[in-house]
């Protein structure tokens, strides 16, 4: 069946060249004869062939779906950003995507962390105390004042300063961990606690009060003013300590003013308790180096002021509770009012 419809293929080929050839040979021949013109008098009917176009809609099952962008009035064009090349475009996404995944990263490292730590502050709700008794209330309570006192000397002088600065020490660690206990549970939130004004006004006044009595004192006994007359090293020995560690004092606070740590409110306290001990033991020196009435009731005076001030500290703390408590209830009822509203 094959083979025949070959050979039926070639047979009308074959015809239909002979037929061109004979029609092209005669053609020729009247252009040559000059017969042309006896056919100009005849018109050739011309073919005319309609091209249909044929539309389909229906795609073959394994072609796919074109892909179609039509924006909208409230988008604008920007189906890929202008850039240098396709290539740099991509990127950038990429670079987007990868950003935004690393920063959701960091927030999820961020607040593990913050967990992990709140396990670590809870042993320094006593360690913290336990270093602040052993470094200031031991060696005043139980160490012998004979054994740290020598006399009118400067040894007596340097050992003194040195329990100082023992308790200054502990103090500083005390302080440390209070302000990492004080520290919320996400290191992302902000934990800045600024100072009244008037609270700052009034502790530099009874700082620089209790600072610069004692030396109109000692400066009216060297002008003679004050009898009997006190010299200059024992005058040391009884106050030098006091007047350092209240300079100490001083610089803590106004650093954690500066800073703005919650530990400012107990800063005082903790160096105006220490100092109540510090001027008492110096009331036991008085005895010992036969000081003067003025001086002994200087320091009485002194014991007095510092325990006033401690005790307006200490209500300055239980004014300080309220007033954040009230802060706390305030917000809590604006945020359920928001709420609501919403």
């Amino acid at each position: 069946m094959n083979t025949g419809m070959a050979s039926l293929t070639q047979l009308h080929y074959k015809v239909h060249t002979s037929t061109f050839r004979r029609v092209h040979s005669r053609s020729q021949g009247l252009l040559k004869s000059g017969k042309l013109s006896q056919l100009q008098g005849f018109s050739f009917p011309s073919i005319h062939l309609n091209q249909s176009c044929i539309c389909c809609t229906k795609l073959t099952p394994w072609e796919s779906s074109p892909v179609t962008y039509a924006p909208t009035d409230n988008e604008s064009d920007n189906f890929l950003p202008q850039s240098a090349s396709i290539f740099e475009t991509l990127e950038s996404s990429k670079t987007a995507d990868s950003s935004t995944a690393n920063a959701e990263g960091v927030i999820e490292t961020i607040s593990q962390p913050g967990l992990q730590l709140q396990f670590l502050k809870w042993p320094l709700w006593l360690l913290g105390p336990s270093i602040l008794l052993a470094t200031g209330m031991v060696p005043t309570l139980w160490l012998p004042i004979s054994s740290v006192f020598l006399g009118p000397n400067i040894a007596s002088l340097l050992s003194l300063i040195g329990l100082d600065c023992i308790f200054n020490l502990g103090a500083t660690l005390f302080l440390l961990m209070a302000d990492a206990c004080s520290r919320p549970k996400f290191p992302t939130q902000d934990c800045k606690s600024k100072a009244p004004f008037s609270y700052q006004f009034w502790n530099v006044v009874a700082t620089l009060t209790g600072f610069v009595i004692p030396l109109l004192l000692m400066l009216g006994s060297h002008k003679g003013f004050l009898q009997p007359q006190l010299p200059f090293i024992p005058f040391a020995v009884l106050l030098g300590p006091y007047f350092l560690l209240l300079s100490v004092q001083f610089l803590t606070e106004m650093l954690t003013w500066h800073w703005q740590s919650p530990v400012w409110l107990v800063t005082p306290v903790i160096y105006e308790s220490y100092r109540v001990l510090q001027l008492m033991r110096g009331l036991k020196l008085g005895v010992e180096l036969s000081a003067p009435a003025w001086m002994m009731h200087t320091i009485r005076g002194l014991v007095c002021w510092w325990v006033l001030i401690l005790g307006l500290q200490l209500m300055r703390v239980a004014w300080f509770a309220g007033f954040a408590a009230r802060t706390r209830k305030q917000q809590l009822s604006s945020d359920t009012s928001t709420f609501n509203d919403d």
